[in-house]
């Protein structure tokens, strides 16, 4: 998985400017400097240890001896055993002592080790070099597990920065006895081995991934503390007991189911018990479920196993109280608080706002303000097919009428009468 911040494939670690989206752990378990901008006081020298962040989720404190001018993003070499390591700075300042007394780190302690320099250009070349080689190194690992029949998974490998050890990290249920797989794998690479066990969430948070919330998984982000997660944090939740739906990407509970149960314990104190039957003058009414955010629960008749009545948390707590004192109401449909139904405006589609195609052109042109042209000049021709072959319509003038011409020619003057001849 690459920066999120700085789109680089293998990290912040692999650019020779540092980090750019200024948190130098490539969403590996980021931590906000919010003392970076607080002053100290006068006279009070700068916390000289260093948080560095390796590869994945590894950090470890280191001590700044040389009093070397580091930002977060920046890449150094530090002290190792044997030789020394490669790592980006992740934390710098008074947070650095914070976060060693969450961790439980003495500020005097031997295990925190000097940091030698500023990475050189050659040290991040060999550093390069050597994460190169964990991919293959970690495939050739596996198979030589299989060819000795052990039952382990070896689930990422870490070559030190200067390529004079490497780290196997493997999950297995018991103890594995890997002596002959040392051995083969110090021969077959050539380098230091050192093999580290570690649990299946431990695992989860080294690899990454993105969970079925669709975000990045909390242990590789911001998650350190795995507490243990029971089937009771989803009963208390009103969830169903699917192992699928539960399971995060180690095959173990979701650690976010212990996020909200503090929040569901306190709200279902207020809740009857759902063993508990209602005593009614009609019949006895059995618990069928209930909304914890709503305050509703929902009871049925054993008269009447199909229906359900809904009813309030302060009415069901006041049918208890009732029955506690040896009294029945009559009916739990006294108790339940009628809804008032909002008459919803009617609705009528009057400019054709409903059709979708209302906004799209005509393909063919103008052909139906055409069609309609034509259409209006038909209506007004006369309707000629009843007339015979030869015939003249009805109350039409021919054309060849001589009266019609000598009409046209004596316009202007005036018509007199002709005279009749007599036979």
């Amino acid at each position: 998985m690459g920066c999120s911040g700085c789109s680089t494939e293998r990290g912040c670690g692999t650019s020779s400017k540092g980090c750019k989206s200024k948190t130098g752990s490539c969403n590996k378990l980021n931590v906000f400097d919010w003392l970076k901008d607080i002053e100290l006081p006068h006279g009070q020298k700068m916390f000289d240890c260093v948080e560095i962040r390796f590869k994945n989720s590894r950090k470890e404190f280191y001590r700044n001896i040389d009093e070397l001018s580091l930002n977060i993003g920046d890449v150094v070499a530090v002290e190792s055993s044997p030789g020394h390591d490669m790592g980006t700075v992740s934390l710098t300042g008074e947070l650095v002592k914070k976060q060693m007394r969450k961790r439980k780190v003495a500020f005097d302690s031997e295990e925190v080790k000097k940091i030698y320099r500023q990475a050189k250009k050659t040290d991040i070349d060999k550093w390069m070099e050597a994460q190169s080689l964990e991919t293959d190194t970690m495939y050739k690992a596996r198979t030589l597990a299989i060819d000795l029949g052990l039952q382990m998974k070896i689930s990422d490998v870490e070559y030190q920065g200067d390529r004079s050890k490497a780290t196997f990290y493997y999950t297995a249920e018991g103890r594995v006895d890997f002596r002959e797989l040392i051995k083969k794998l110090a021969g077959e690479f050539k380098i230091r081995i050192e093999m580290k066990q570690i649990g299946v969430r431990q695992e989860a948070s080294r690899i990454g991934g993105i969970g079925s919330c669709g975000r990045e998984l909390c242990c590789s982000t911001w998650l350190t503390d795995f507490r243990s997660v029971s089937t009771s944090a989803a009963r208390y939740q009103q969830l169903s007991l699917n192992p699928q739906k539960l399971a995060g990407q180690c095959g173990k509970l979701k650690c976010c189911l212990n996020y909200e149960l503090d929040s569901y314990v306190d709200a279902l104190k207020d809740f009857p018990n759902t063993n508990l039957k209602l005593k009614t003058k009609k019949g006895n009414a059995f618990y069928r479920k209930m909304d914890i955010f709503k305050n509703v629960m929902w009871y049925s008749y054993q008269d009447e196993p199909l229906k359900f009545i809904e009813l309030k948390l302060d009415r069901v707590n006041e049918i208890v109280e009732m029955n506690k004192q040896e009294e029945k109401p009559n009916d739990l449909m006294d108790f339940v608080v009628l809804k008032e139904v909002v008459k919803e405006p009617e609705y009528g589609n009057v400019v054709g706002q409903d059709d979708l195609t209302r906004f799209d052109k005509p393909k063919g042109g103008n052909k139906k303000n055409k069609n309609k042209k034509r259409k209006f000049s038909n209506s007004n021709k006369p309707n000629n097919s009843g007339n015979k072959q030869g015939e003249k319509p009805k109350g039409s003038k021919s054309n060849n009428n001589p009266n019609r011409t000598r009409n046209n020619n004596n316009k202007g003057k005036g018509n007199k009468p002709q005279a009749k001849k007599n036979d």
